[in-house]
């Protein structure tokens, strides 16, 4: 994965945290370095809260995923379950992974 990103994951993880928060994660990595940091990310036994439009990630990831449109909540549940949901998805500028 990305170096920077390499090292700022581990300087959190480093502090020991309850809970991980990454914002766009996946931003500017290529497809093998991505890979990469999901499946370091896969393998924390922790909570983490991921702010992201990468959908793929959501699915490999998350069982739970919220859905936020123009900063109000528009859907909460399991990953499996909305993802599902084609309409909702799109309807709030999102596309189903497949």
């Amino acid at each position: 994965m990305g170096e920077k990103k390499r090292i700022a994951i581990a300087t959190v993880l480093s502090m020991k945290p309850e809970v991980l928060v990454l914002d766009e994660p996946t931003a500017g990595l290529d497809p093998r370095a991505r890979r990469s940091l999901i499946n370091l990310l896969d393998e924390l036994p922790l909570t983490m809260l991921v702010s992201t439009h990468d959908m793929p990630l959501v699915k490999d990831l998350l069982p739970r995923m919220v859905i936020l449109d123009q900063g109000k909540v528009v859907a909460d549940g399991a990953t499996s379950e909305l993802m599902d949901d084609v309409q909702l998805l799109e309807t709030h500028g999102l596309e189903r992974p497949y």
